[in-house]
């Protein structure tokens, strides 16, 4: 198993990526953080991370609460000792076209997805430094990438953690510790929910593959930058969307 005996905390595991990604991990053999605001989805995502014999516990927390996020360091490290991968996850989104933009949709969608990334990383970066190793995985999207209709604020949150993630990179690699991005696509999620079927078609058709990704797909990528087997890779951004940019 890729993962074996590493500790990671994956944030906003309750549900779709993130929850499909602590289920590899733990199926990877990874001891497994699963976080998220709701008690009730940290608890089903746990549930099936151990039924794969993985190891695995619950932490409800707000990535916007930075004292927070240091005593759930803190529990992981007084239980495991160490952690070695750190899945930067949580994120919201709040559309709307620039002009109609309220100011709190643009706030609380930085908060969480960049902000909360910052808070995150720095919860960690001590106990990584100390090891002497460790791995920083930000969830950005294509949408940061090449921007997107309806999206400032995604797209200015999602287009920050790529430039967190290369700023670490040179910061941290010399000590033993890389940080990449995956810019996920269009991916067969709840937040998809509320989108009509033919529109949800049109989607698809754009993408050369023919078809949306499966969460499963997102994780295998953290899971491969997770490992060692990903020992030189340090400060890229890898599109996982199908083909859908070209």
């Amino acid at each position: 198993m890729r993962l074996s005996e590493k500790v990671a905390i994956v944030t906003g595991a309750g549900r779709g990526i993130g929850r499909a990604t602590a289920v590899k991990f733990a199926t990877e053999g990874a001891k497994v953080v699963v976080c998220d605001v709701d008690q009730d989805a940290i608890d089903e995502t746990v549930i099936l991370c151990k039924e794969t014999r993985g190891n695995a516990f619950g932490y409800v927390v707000d990535v916007r609460d930075a004292e927070a996020l240091r005593g759930m360091v803190a529990t992981t490290v007084a239980r495991w000792g160490r952690v070695d991968c750190l899945v930067n996850n949580a994120g919201i989104v709040a559309d709307s076209q620039f002009k109609n933009m309220t100011d709190e949709q643009f706030d609380s969608v930085i908060e969480i997805n960049l902000k909360g990334v910052y808070n995150c990383t720095k919860a960690v970066v001590d106990i990584m430094l100390q090891q002497q190793s460790g791995v920083i995985l930000n969830a950005s999207s294509i949408v940061g990438l090449h921007g997107n209709f309806g999206q400032t604020n995604y797209a200015a949150s999602k287009f920050g953690v790529i430039g967190m993630v290369k700023t670490w990179a040179r910061e941290l690699g010399r000590k033993g510790i890389r940080a990449n991005a995956v810019c996920p696509g269009f991916v067969s999620t709840s937040i998809l929910g509320n989108i009509p079927k033919k529109v949800l078609k049109t989607l698809e058709d754009r993408v050369p593959l023919g078809r949306l990704a499966r969460p499963e797909e997102i994780a295998n990528t953290f899971a491969f930058l997770a490992s060692d087997e990903a020992s030189y890779i340090n400060g890229a951004v890898i599109e996982v969307s199908g083909g859908l940019t070209l």
